[in-house]
């Protein structure tokens, strides 16, 4: 468990305007900056969920390159602001505004402190690319504060071929070892619990006479031994040596595969694939980075304890890196939705609480600044309540905020849920109940009726609603239709799910 910062506050989630939080934040107190901000930045994340109408915000809303650069620019300069003298600034975007962004940048952080262009490759070429080429790839620009920067060297994976060409052999879990099958070099599948090793010879490449001896009857090339008597006997006897059944042959050392780090990381990232839908992280997010990615930022760039912010963390990936590499962090959003599926993916994925206690302890989390009263949620955008609610419940809100016929959400029963359930598993999924949610003072018995219709129409026993307040018509009709139709309908108030009251009822 990271340490707890002295300079400010960490394990921090912020709702809210970034400008707002950046400003309170000190000067110099942070390690590193990663950024993924939407084009359309202050679209207030009406389109949580759907790339289509990720898409058709960015048409219909977004004014200009110019108000999103100065949108940004303020944003950027607290970002410069809050970063130590030993950090770094990593601004993830695409190919809408990728070149006025580095202008920006450079005017910001001065050109001198400009370090890479990352090219990371993100996805195959498109089906629908018409007289042009298909953008397949994302721009991360890598800034630091001076010259004094942590930087520790990554390494990619290794190019199939040198796989194929090169280590081309296999220890088997008996300990026995062989050469790899072709179906084997070509499938890239090996038995499961195998490593597999290329040889090396133990010839020096330069004449070495105090390196002459015979070892175990074999006898050394003319030019000697690359390593010592001693270093001999440690190798032997760690099983790395390979002894040939004719003294006259060469001992080879073995190379574990997963003991060579691959070739050193350039600014081209082809080895990490974007999400995809059977992806177990993947959550629906529309423009959700994978965790590999991040990890890879996070790990280059800072060190066990560092602290690193992302100041529009969306669903929340870089703050689940950080917290699995033990790193500090602290979060913001403008999106309570996005602030609430970012805790429970902290809670889920990496095992920590969101909890007061806890977090003053050092062992959790909290959330500030979310609209947790009435008036509040009476005044935030309807989808961003309908994700709300429904999240709150601990249900799935739909992708989809058009068409819905009448379901907003669904809640599946914990033992339902198969333990690595993924997005696709659960829209296959039969057992579920519905929610919908209606940002009313009071719902009246005609949106029961429509309910009541869902429940039969969808074969269901059970459904929950969400609302300021019910009518008492609107009581009397859901007590009526248990008793017809032995169908349930849970009414919760946005009071009782401010006062926990959602376990009592659910049950």
């Amino acid at each position: 468990m990271a340490k707890r910062s002295a300079l400010v506050d960490t394990r921090v989630i912020y709702c809210g305007d970034n400008l707002d939080q950046l400003r309170k934040l000190p000067d110099g107190c942070v390690d590193l900056v990663y950024i993924d901000p939407p084009f359309n930045s202050n679209r207030n994340y009406e389109v949580f969920w759907g790339e289509t109408k990720e898409r058709r915000s960015f048409e219909d809303r977004h004014e200009s390159t110019q108000a999103y650069i100065e949108f940004m620019r303020p944003r950027c300069v607290e970002m410069a602001r809050v970063l130590k003298k030993t950090g770094s600034f990593y601004y993830h975007c695409d190919w809408h505004a990728d070149s006025y962004v580095r202008v920006m940048l450079d005017q910001i952080f001065g050109e001198s402190s400009f370090r890479s262009a990352i090219v990371w490759k993100r996805a195959d070429a498109h089906n629908d690319a018409v007289k042009q080429f298909a953008a397949v790839y994302d721009t991360i620009f890598f800034y630091t504060k001076s010259d004094e920067y942590a930087f520790n060297i990554q390494h990619s994976s290794f190019p199939e071929q040198t796989l194929k060409d090169w280590y081309l052999y296999l220890e088997l879990p008996d300990g026995t070892t062989r050469r790899m099958t072709k179906e084997e070099r070509e499938t890239q599948v090996i038995p499961p619990g195998s490593r597999r090793f290329n040889t090396d010879n133990l010839r020096s490449p330069n004449p070495r006479p105090n390196l002459t001896y015979e070892y175990k009857g074999y006898r050394p090339h003319k030019n000697g031994w690359a390593v010592s008597q001693e270093k001999m006997a440690e190798l032997d006897a760690k099983g790395l040596l390979i002894f040939p059944k004719n003294h006259d042959g060469r001992i080879m050392r073995k190379k574990y595969l997963d003991e060579r780090p691959g070739p050193i990381l350039g600014n081209l990232w082809a080895d990490i694939s974007q999400l995809r839908g059977a992806d177990a992280e993947r959550l629906g997010y529309p423009t959700q980075k994978p965790i590999a990615l991040l990890e890879r930022i996070i790990n280059a760039s800072s060190n066990k304890g560092d602290i690193v912010l992302d100041a529009f963390c969306g669903c929340g990936t870089a703050l689940v890196a950080a917290e699995n590499l033990g790193r500090q962090w602290i979060g913001i959003d403008i999106s309570p939705t996005a602030c609430r599926v970012m805790a429970k993916r902290l809670q889920d994925v990496c095992g920590v609480k969101e909890n007061e206690e806890l977090w003053k302890a050092g062992r959790g989390f909290v959330v500030r600044d979310l609209p947790w009263t009435e008036k509040k949620l009476r005044e935030i955008p309807p989808f961003e309540f309908e994700n709300w609610a429904i999240i709150a419940l601990g249900g799935h809100p739909n992708k989809a905020k058009v068409g819905d016929m009448g379901i907003d959400g669904r809640i599946y029963p914990v033992e339902a849920i198969p333990r690595k359930a993924g997005e696709d598993e659960l829209a296959f999924m039969d057992a579920w109940w519905p929610v919908q949610v209606k940002q009313k003072d009071k719902v009246g018995r005609p949106e029961i009726d429509s309910f009541e219709a869902v429940l039969i129409r969808e074969k269901r026993t059970k459904g929950y609603f969400v609302a300021f307040g019910y009518s008492e018509d609107a009581m009397r009709e859901i007590d009526a239709f248990f008793r017809r139709e032995h169908k349930s309908i849970v009414a919760f108030t946005v009071q009782e799910i401010l006062e926990g009251e959602i376990a009592r009822k659910l049950a």
